[in-house]
């Protein structure tokens, strides 16, 4: 057992851990006033209904061994309830347990980032179904590809893109972000655009947004420093080539904003902080820190033009998951076949230090799979629930507001009247408060 390796990848854990409140601010901050707490708890939904799934078979699917060595599912049933964990492996380098964690915090913060693109319109009830839906059917067997790796004494097969493939995604520009992305796109595609779209209620919290990217920033050095599972040079590598690519996308959606719209905007600046961590995510053990600052300018000029691409094409992606994850996802993933080093953790070689075209190809691959498997399958789940049990809210309700009419609740109280212990606010108190609310964050 590595002690030291063991103590830091337990502190990258509790790092992660505090993503889920900072996604939960990011996007609570960014829909209106009347779908701030809805926001979050759909981000905390997603996380307690995932996490339960993980340990019953999700660890197992994920990392079991691969049914028939095609590297497409674990066996659900070789690890189920982690009960093997508690008992330990003595010849392990890590105790089990807490890799069990550790990636158990990759598969719930995945699947919430689709809650931003439903934002203002979705039931709660029918967004738990959905997040345990896609989680099992598209996250678990894309992470089995993506992280699974073989064992070294050949005893467990691993998922096809680690080890057949051989392509590169150190942390999970694939399998957390293109992933969730185009099942954000998929999943708009079938719920349609909210009430008066594109005209829209204003963010009911900038300070709340700066905080939660502030806060999922911090957190990204667990997600991608923690990935190398191993206290030492290739977790120092990846820390800074995470905070060089954060920088730069920063200053690069900055700088287009400017251009483009005449200002350089607070939620600019966050989301551009959020492209360039999503950018370097698969990259950030591939390549060298000039590399890095490279592919966050690139993340971070890409990704707002993007994101102006759904007015054009007419899909309403309420917070940006599609300009942000998707298209940043596949920009980190495919910029490693340029950008990659030999030198770098990774070990390979892109096309601008002489590797050729090869890596270039099998990020793609990947990509492309990726992609291809969870907008197909996504797009089935959210139908399937919009035909059977309905998924999205009435025109009434959604106007009404998602916080009012799926927990009875506002984020902020504009009454003032003391609170008897015990009792909820009256539905009329709960809509007089929300209409002072909404006369202070008109649309657009």
């Amino acid at each position: 057992m590595d002690v030291g390796s063991t103590a830091f990848i337990l502190a990258a854990s509790m790092a992660v851990a505090l993503m889920i409140p900072g996604l939960a601010l990011f996007y609570g901050g960014m829909v209106g006033v009347r779908s701030t707490l809805n926001m979050i708890m759909m981000v905390f939904g997603a996380v307690a209904v995932v996490g339960v799934l993980w340990t019953l078979f999700g660890f197992s699917a994920v990392f079991g061994d691969s049914y028939g060595g095609l590297g497409l599912l674990g066996n659900l049933t070789e690890h189920a309830g982690l009960g093997d964990m508690v008992v330990g492996d003595e010849a392990a380098t890590l105790p089990p347990a807490l890799v069990a964690i550790f990636q158990a915090l990759f598969a719930v913060i995945t699947t919430a980032l689709i809650a931003g693109a439903l934002a203002d319109r979705v039931r709660f009830g029918p967004w738990l179904l959905f997040s345990g839906l896609w989680a099992t059917l598209v996250y678990f067997p894309v992470a089995h590809w993506v992280f699974a790796f073989d064992s070294a004494d050949g005893a467990v097969t691993g998922g096809w893109i680690a080890n057949k493939l051989a392509a590169v995604d150190f942390a999970g520009g694939t399998a957390v972000h293109i992933n969730a992305g185009v099942a954000a796109l998929a999943a708009v595609l079938v719920i349609g655009k909210r009430t008066g779209w594109p005209r829209q209620a204003r963010p009911s919290s900038l300070p709340l947004v700066a905080l939660g990217a502030g806060v999922l920033w911090f957190g990204w050095f667990g997600f991608n420093g923690g990935s190398a599972l191993a206290a030492g040079n290739s977790a120092s590598v990846v820390m800074l080539t995470t905070f060089n690519a954060t920088c730069a996308a920063i200053l690069a959606w900055l700088f287009v904003e400017r251009l483009r719209d005449g200002h350089a905007t607070t939620l600019g600046g966050m989301s551009g902080a959020i492209a360039g961590l999503v950018a370097i995510t698969p990259a950030c053990g591939a390549v060298s820190p000039l590399g890095a600052l490279a592919i966050g300018a690139i993340a971070g000029a890409l990704c707002p033009l993007a994101v102006g691409l759904k007015y054009r094409l007419g899909y309403d992606d309420s917070l940006d998951v599609v300009g942000v994850h998707l298209v940043g996802g596949l920009a980190g993933t495919l910029l490693i076949g340029l950008f990659g080093i030999a030198d770098a953790p990774s070990g390979q070689a892109g096309l601008f230090y002489g590797g050729g075209f090869t890596l270039l190809g099998k990020q793609a691959v990947a990509a492309f799979a990726v992609l291809g498997y969870s907008f197909v399958v996504t797009l089935g789940i959210t139908y399937l629930l919009s035909k059977t049990i309905g998924m999205r809210l009435s025109e009434e309700k959604e106007t009404t507001g998602a916080d009012i009419v799926e927990h009875a609740e506002l984020a902020y109280d504009m009454e003032g009247k003391p609170h008897t212990p015990g009792t909820g606010p009256t539905p009329e108190a709960v809509i007089a408060s929300a209409e002072r609310l909404t006369a202070s964050a008109a649309p657009k």
